[in-house]
């Protein structure tokens, strides 16, 4: 695959601006290359995985998210800025989808459920990794040039209802072998309520 063809699929920057790129046709994935902001990132140093549920809303976009935390065991330094980190990202993928309704996963990872590379049927899904390996992506004719959004930073991926067949594929890395555990954020356009099934 060329410099450009790569360019044309795969639309990044250091600001959240970068994201916007994932309304180009011909674009799979949109990443924001950014660190965990420096408040969040000491809360969530602070963070026994072993002490909190999964946490599975659906959201208003600017709807607060501080009481689902605490109710799946958040405490602490950490939810403030989770929460504001968490509302800031669900008003990101409402702007890019036009949906103001969105289903909210933060979910510890501690399988391999999830390694097959895979497109999902969904418009857009924003993924980011709080804690743990990122999300690894290939394209589909370079399947053996495994790449990663890193921890912290935001993917953006055109799920199969914008682009079937998908140029572009996700997992989340294969971790039993390691012993380490992900943290993960997933936003998805909630599902209109005669299709709740899971996405």
């Amino acid at each position: 695959m060329t410099v450009a063809a790569m360019e044309r699929l795969v639309a990044g920057g250091v600001d959240r601006a970068a994201l916007d790129g994932i309304a180009r046709v011909e674009t799979a994935l949109a990443i924001w290359w950014r660190e965990v902001p420096e408040r969040l990132r000491d809360g969530l140093a602070a963070l026994d995985l072993n002490t909190i549920d999964d946490v599975r809303i659906e959201v208003a976009a600017g709807a607060p998210v501080a009481t689902a935390l605490r109710a799946a065991a958040y405490r602490g330094a950490v939810v403030a800025p989770l929460a504001a980190d968490i509302e800031a990202l669900v008003l990101r993928h409402a702007a890019l989808t036009g949906e103001d309704r969105l289903k909210v996963r933060l979910e510890v990872i501690e399988t391999d459920a999830c390694r097959r590379f895979h497109a999902d049927y969904v418009s857009l899904r924003l993924l980011c990794t709080y804690v743990g390996p990122g999300t690894q992506w290939c394209c589909v004719d370079r399947p053996d040039a495994i790449c990663e959004v890193p921890t912290g930073a935001v993917g953006v991926f055109k799920g199969r209802l914008l682009l079937d067949p998908p140029p572009i594929l996700h997992r989340s890395p294969p971790i039993v072998a390691t012993g380490r555990r992900r943290l993960v954020l997933v936003i998805d356009p909630a599902p209109p309520s005669d299709q709740q099934g899971d996405l």
